[in-house]
């Protein structure tokens, strides 16, 4: 799902670009100091997974695990995959520098959905079954959330993108069956070993 430099306008860059900056910021001020090794080890694990991708047009199509980052991280996915996608961009060349801000919003900003919409609503009384189905249906939503804002940044870029915005979504819905399933055998697992990961994921000091 990383967007190659060259391909986004000016504005659309520049829009995402500070949204990505504003997410930064509040990922990091979020951050516990004691959490601060949960972030980089899901950071390194979107960085390994994600490697694995098939190029479509503009983007590519690959695992992304934003649902689990976002049902474990809450706001601080921002910084972890920023720092994730940094590294691909410049030992890799995947989404360039350029597009660094549009790929982190895309990614990013579904991640913390996921959180709002599925992650705080965990209940320590619930069973592996619950979990998973919650986690499954965290996954799918990420990937449907991530399409649909690669899919508005191209569209606002330029409308030759059309054909290539029906590739890109058509080709993720595999993938969304694969996140879901991934991230609700995750969650379900955490509950049985370490519980207290799904326990209130970097919420923010005003909560």
């Amino acid at each position: 799902m990383h967007i190659a430099d060259g391909v986004l306008s000016g504005p659309v860059l520049a829009a995402t670009g500070a949204l990505a900056a504003a997410g930064v910021a509040v990922g990091l001020r979020q951050m516990d100091y004691e959490r601060v090794p949960r972030v980089g080890v899901l950071a390194s694990v979107f960085f390994v997974a994600s490697l694995i991708h098939v190029p479509i047009g503009p983007a590519s199509a690959h695992l992304i695990l934003n649902g689990l980052m976002g049902f474990l991280l809450g706001w601080a996915a921002f910084p972890a995959l920023a720092a994730a996608l940094l590294l691909q961009a410049i030992l890799f060349g995947y989404g360039g520098l350029v597009a660094l801000g549009a790929n982190l919003v895309s990614m990013a900003l579904p991640a913390v959905a996921c959180y709002h919409l599925f992650a705080r609503w965990v209940r320590p009384a619930w069973g592996g079954r619950q979990l998973f189905c919650l986690g499954f249906l965290a996954g799918v939503t990420s990937i449907a959330l991530s399409c649909v804002l690669m899919a508005l940044a191209l569209y606002l870029s330029g409308r030759e993108f059309l054909a290539a915005i029906a590739a890109i979504s058509l080709a993720h819905v595999p993938v969304a069956a694969i996140e879901g399933f991934v991230t609700g055998s995750a969650v379900a697992f955490l509950h049985k070993v370490r519980p207290e990961f799904l326990a209130a994921p970097l919420r923010s000091r005003c909560e």
